[in-house]
């Protein structure tokens, strides 16, 4: 029993630490909500690119919309966090505090839910590409894997359903209106923005400018 035990452990702990090292260099294959959405009728479009056939308006833009902070944590944003706790005990409107590694370790590896077993599981995952991968691949990996709306997942896939265009072609506004809806994909568009989505751009591109005189970017893009 103890034996059986202490192998269930070691594959519970070297399974993750050899998918993670896998993922490195090869392309994450087709997540699982990636599945459930097409179980749900959205479809799937997705077209993988390299960060550097990615638009670096995209980058400062997810990293002004979603971690301003992506530079400099080691995968958790703990005055984020706080934030978020201090927002939601006084708000109706849910905001989260997760970083882009944690949402990268959730999308690729792990199921859309809230609950504890999740958390933990996404804690480890995070810990773990921080310390695999690296700023660069997190980001390209995280732009190839993000929702952008019913059956559109990464830059690629977006870019062109949304503005006819290729990642790497993206201008500042498209990035920005991109990033803008990421909070809530099913609902909001960019390629026909409501007021939402307008004024969030508009923060986003100035936020965005921001990152990049500051170079918060630099560990991706420097």
């Amino acid at each position: 029993m103890r034996g059986l035990l202490v192998l269930a452990l070691m594959i519970g702990f070297v399974g993750p630490v050899l998918t993670v090292a896998a993922y490195r260099f090869l392309p994450p294959p087709i997540t699982i909500l990636m599945v459930q959405r097409l179980l749900e009728g959205h479809g799937f479009s997705r077209s993988w690119r390299n960060l550097d056939d990615i638009s670096p308006h995209l980058v400062r833009s997810v990293i002004a919309a979603e971690d301003a902070n992506f530079c400099s944590h080691h995968g958790f944003d703990l005055e984020a966090i706080r934030k978020a706790l201090a927002h939601n005990e006084s708000s109706d409107r849910v905001r989260g505090g997760s970083t882009i590694s944690q949402q990268t370790a959730k999308n690729v590896f792990l199921w859309p839910d809230r609950s504890y077993v999740r958390k933990g599981l996404e804690a480890y995952f995070t810990v773990l590409i921080e310390v695999m991968w690296g700023k660069p691949r997190i980001m390209e990996v995280y732009l190839n894997s993000i929702e952008f709306g019913p059956g559109i997942y990464g830059a690629q896939a977006a870019a062109r359903k949304n503005f006819g265009v290729d990642a790497k072609d993206l201008s500042r506004t498209q990035a920005a209106r991109l990033a803008a809806v990421l909070p809530s994909p099913l609902r909001y568009k960019a390629d026909t923005p409501g007021p939402y989505v307008r004024r969030r751009t508009g923060r986003i591109q100035a936020a965005a400018g921001a990152v990049r005189r500051d170079n918060l970017d630099a560990c991706v893009l420097g």
